[in-house]
């Protein structure tokens, strides 16, 4: 009786193992800057930029990549994930491409030290962070930059992408486009400002 417990246990043990050693392996993603340089500000107006904060929708404001796939209902990808929350690495990322597009080393994203001495600083509302896989995603943003004592200034951004392949890799490509596409419309915005300044 007890050897046929011990063999019980045994095999349970080796299913367990088993079961385990299959399960699929987690992914991560992270977003890049694809920005474009453009033509450089002056040296008057290449003015201290801080990003962020950055407010997301409740539903992708978590590790997993969220797609949709019906109208009224989206998937939460468990083995799909960011590999940083997106409240840190978009205001990142919108910085690192602001720099490239005005051509200056003095744009920093929230929590950075940097960010306390701005000239201007500029707050993201994310109101959709959508994904059709294989299809498009869509980021749209209202957006704000304040210069230090003066009054605010509001802007709206609304770009969609295609995605370029079935994978997932693909998806998140077309989301990092998308948001220099919203990172483009600030950098705009912001040499408007700058050249209507003395």
């Amino acid at each position: 009786m007890r050897n046929h417990v011990l063999v019980t246990a045994a095999i349970t043990l080796a299913l367990v193992t088993s079961a385990c050693s299959r399960s699929p392996g987690v992914s991560f993603y992270t977003l890049s800057p694809v920005a474009k340089a453009e033509a450089p500000v002056s040296a008057q107006a290449a003015k201290a930029i801080a990003v962020g904060p950055v407010s997301l929708p409740d539903v992708v404001d978590r590790p997993q990549l969220v797609v949709r796939v019906a109208e009224n209902r989206v998937r939460i990808l468990e083995t799909h994930r960011w590999a940083e929350p997106l409240k840190s690495e978009i205001p990142r990322l919108v910085a690192r491409n602001l720099g490239l597009m005005l051509g200056s080393n003095r744009v920093s994203y929230y929590g950075q030290n940097a960010a306390a001495d701005a000239d201007y600083r500029v707050l993201l509302d994310i109101l959709r962070l959508e994904a059709v896989p294989g299809e498009s995603v869509t980021v749209e943003a209202n957006w704000s930059m304040r210069r230090t004592g003066s009054d605010k200034r509001v802007g709206h951004s609304l770009v969609q992408e295609k995605v370029h392949g079935a994978d997932y890799e693909a998806l998140v490509s077309a989301y990092s486009r998308a948001l220099a596409g919203v990172s483009g419309d600030i950098a705009k915005a912001l040499l408007s400002e700058a050249g209507s300044r003395p």
